[in-house]
């Protein structure tokens, strides 16, 4: 998606061990019109897989999750990394590893929100190693819920997450690839 990448390279920032800065438009400042471009994207793109939610991780996939749920008529879910008190006792919990947090998080859901038989689309912001979305995978599959497609804003091709969700078997779609971010500079795959 080409305005999604003429906003990685205005403003995003490499900060060295394949991490990207999308602050100021994705992960801290959020901005509504892109979003809602992406999410837009998502729903085309997702239009026939069948889903009746969306699920995806605290805090940095709510935004496209959202807009993406608002183009496709589906309620949105996101997986905690804290367990609220508001929270039944009984909940479907993982264990991810955090590229950005350099250590290990959990991911919870409700039972109340993620059901047995559920056709569940995954959109979060970044697919890197995968590590982050085979948890939630896992999530949904403790609930007795099928994934039925998953989506990400930004892909990292270079840390090989494309061929950890191949196990899943759903279609695996992202707004902007990006093939490297050696010497600083970001470039995209064609």
């Amino acid at each position: 998606m080409q305005e999604l990448k003429d906003r990685i390279l205005s403003e995003g920032q490499v900060l060295g061990g394949g991490i990207l800065k999308v602050d100021s438009f994705i992960n801290h400042q959020v901005d509504p019109a892109l979003m809602d471009a992406c999410g837009r994207e998502f729903a085309k793109r997702f239009a026939n897989v069948g889903a009746t939610k969306i699920l995806t991780a605290e805090i940095s996939g709510i935004a496209p999750a959202l807009t993406t749920g608002f183009h496709l008529g589906l309620p949105v879910v996101y997986a905690r990394k804290t367990k609220p008190v508001t929270m039944p006792d009984q909940v479907y919990l993982t264990l991810a590893p955090s590229h950005t947090k350099g250590r290990m998080v959990e991911l919870i859901v409700s039972p109340e929100y993620l059901a047995n038989g559920e056709k569940v689309l995954i959109i979060d912001d970044f697919l890197a190693s995968g590590a982050t979305i085979l948890g939630l995978v896992r999530l949904a599959e403790a609930a007795g819920s099928h994934i039925v497609g998953i989506g990400a804003l930004i892909e990292k091709i270079f840390e090989g997450g494309r061929d950890a969700l191949k196990q899943v078997g759903v279609q695996v779609e992202a707004l902007a690839c990006i093939a490297s971010l050696d010497d600083n500079k970001i470039t995209f795959v064609d």
